[in-house]
């Protein structure tokens, strides 16, 4: 199995051609990101060719959820992305309203035969361990996007109580944004901080579970995106304001320890 490594594109800045043009030179397989505005879409697609990166679309339901997830789908399909990371439905519906939901998010993604991760995300119905665990076990089909440092900051803990809802979890991710959170917040302050080793060790562990069962289960390529973000995630001074780290380089920290994980791991599987 074969590590593709993404690049954000989230709180950076430039044109669509700057930042594809930089994600090609620093060797990343593809970019992730929302869909372009309709008037940038022909160049956004150009340019995906032109610096050979696949892509990883992002949407965000709202509204009418259903309606606006079919409608999403719809125009990401147009991209050929290699996965859909998707805001799906929200935490304040009722189970009720989540099935039905999800029933119907099934059905638009086995027209459209792209898979779709959705993300367990703050905010939306994923947002902890056992309301995602229900949804699972309910939907088997349903895949995810593993971005486990919600999870941390909503349960304000380790999830030292989650073994099984994660396990679940582990088991049901099709992509995974790499960003360490801790009990008190989504994002800590970089990555190599040694005030966060036990943090860092934690979340590598879970990736780590992660390519392990996709690797047993056939898969040919894992995909990875760091996603740390900017400023209302990125800590800041506060007299100033100014982020603390650069978001570059913290992602490309991030990126090159997974890899060195991955590989790592990759060597031991092969001298089983």
């Amino acid at each position: 199995m074969k590590l593709h490594v993404y690049k954000a594109l989230w709180g950076m800045e430039g044109t669509y051609e700057e930042l594809l043009g930089k994600a090609s030179a620093a060797g990343y397989y593809g970019i992730e990101a929302p869909l372009p505005p309709e008037n940038d879409e022909h160049s956004f697609k150009q340019l995906l060719e032109r610096y050979d990166l696949s892509y990883i679309a992002q949407i965000v339901t709202h509204g009418d959820h259903s309606s606006s997830f079919a409608e999403l789908v719809k125009r990401a399909a147009t991209f050929q992305p290699v996965h859909i990371v998707a805001h799906s439905a929200k935490d304040s519906m009722s189970e009720d309203d989540q099935d039905r939901f999800y029933e119907q998010a099934l059905r638009v993604e086995q027209e459209w035969k792209i898979p779709v991760g959705h993300e367990t995300h703050r905010g939306r119905a994923m947002f902890t361990p056992w309301t995602t665990a229900r949804l699972l076990r309910k939907f088997p089909e349903l895949r995810i996007t593993a971005d486990f440092s919600h999870w941390v900051n909503v349960c304000e803990s380790h999830l030292e109580d989650q073994d099984e809802n994660v396990a679940l979890a582990v088991s049901k991710t099709i992509h995974i944004h790499g960003r360490v959170g801790y009990p008190e917040g989504p994002q800590i302050p970089h990555p190599a901080s040694p005030y966060f080793r036990k943090e860092l060790k934690l979340f590598m562990g879970w990736w780590q579970d992660i390519f392990r069962h996709q690797q047993d289960s056939g898969r040919s390529n894992a995909t990875f995106t760091a996603e740390f973000g900017p400023p209302g995630y990125m800590h800041t001074d506060p007299f100033t304001n100014k982020p603390i780290a650069d978001l570059w380089e913290i992602n490309e920290w991030m990126t090159d320890i997974v890899k060195e994980n991955f590989n790592r791991l990759s060597t031991v599987r092969s001298l089983e």
